[in-house]
């Protein structure tokens, strides 16, 4: 009786442990800031917004349009942004040690810096100053 005893608490603590890694592997992306080649691939990368909160954290509706809005990301440190009614191009630079991204439009002379709260392969969350996120999805 104690051999079948052990080896339930032996398998029931294996089992636990084994879940327990496995909701961290799976868990949210939140603060996971990887390597700036997550921002472009091998040459570069279309982002699509996802969600948009303002700074209470409130959803904003997205309209059709803004839905179709892209955000490209080449390797060579430019952007580009697209939409239904314009396209603006720059520069960007990341600092991945102070999580954050300045992109600078083509002729400006200011940048606007966003935290990055969130950059993995498919996921990329920006916080402008005002505390609104953008939350955006590989194409």
């Amino acid at each position: 009786m104690k051999n079948s005893q052990l080896v339930a608490r032996s398998f029931l603590a294996s089992f636990a442990l084994l879940l327990s890694l496995f909701v961290v592997a799976c868990g949210n992306d939140k603060g996971k800031v990887e390597a700036v080649n997550m921002l472009y691939g091998t040459d570069s990368k279309v982002w699509k917004t996802a969600k948009e909160t303002d700074a209470t954290g409130d959803k904003v509706k997205q309209t059709d349009a803004q839905k179709q809005e892209e955000l490209r990301i080449f390797a060579n440190g430019n952007y580009t942004m697209t939409s239904a009614a314009e396209s603006v191009s720059g520069k960007y630079t990341f600092d991945q040690a102070a999580k954050t991204i300045t992109m600078t439009p083509q002729g400006a002379t200011a940048g606007n810096q966003f935290t990055v709260e969130t950059l993995t392969d498919d996921k990329l969350t920006l916080v402008g100053t005002s505390g609104a996120k953008l939350m955006l999805e590989k194409e």
